[in-house]
């Protein structure tokens, strides 16, 4: 696939690294925007705080799922741009791609929005993400002693 005037970036996945990491970073939001949880594993340059970097995370995704229900040819309604929309309303989108990053993006029914930000050349992660997912909802959403919408609190590594 070739971009304006970029590189070219093929859509399979890279052949596996020793490590076997290609994740940077994870982030998980509620409906209402609150960063639930958020860990990072390469990110060699910090440009923001945390509350910056989630607000903005959450603003991107926010615009991207506006823009594309807004282009979207199927649909006769296409509603106004910046207009919140229910999760499942509208075209969506599951990733995007940049010369530096992949960010994988799913959006639970109950609104939910789980984030990964891997390796450019990573392939298609729709089943990890829906694997992540089943394991908030076992471990977080079913623990009796979790308050929903307060960040997630843990004390296993995730590798």
């Amino acid at each position: 696939m070739q971009f304006f005037g970029g590189s070219e970036i093929s859509p399979s996945p890279p052949a596996p690294t020793a490590a076997g990491n290609n994740g940077n970073m994870i982030y998980v939001f509620n409906r209402n925007g609150v960063c639930l949880l958020y860990r990072e594993w390469n990110r060699p340059l910090r440009t923001l705080n945390a509350q910056q970097d989630h607000k903005l995370m959450f603003g991107l995704l926010f615009s991207l799922k506006s823009l594309t229900a807004k282009m979207d040819p199927t649909s006769v309604d296409k509603g106004n741009l910046g207009v919140p929309q229910l999760p499942g309303q509208g075209c969506s989108f599951h990733s995007f791609r940049t010369n530096t990053y992949k960010l994988s993006f799913m959006e639970s029914p109950s609104g939910i929005k789980i984030i990964l930000v891997t390796h450019p050349r990573t392939g298609d992660l729709r089943e990890a993400l829906k694997f992540i997912y089943n394991l908030y909802v076992e471990y977080v959403m079913k623990n009796p002693l979790y308050t929903p919408g307060t960040p997630i609190r843990f004390k296993l590594q995730i590798a």
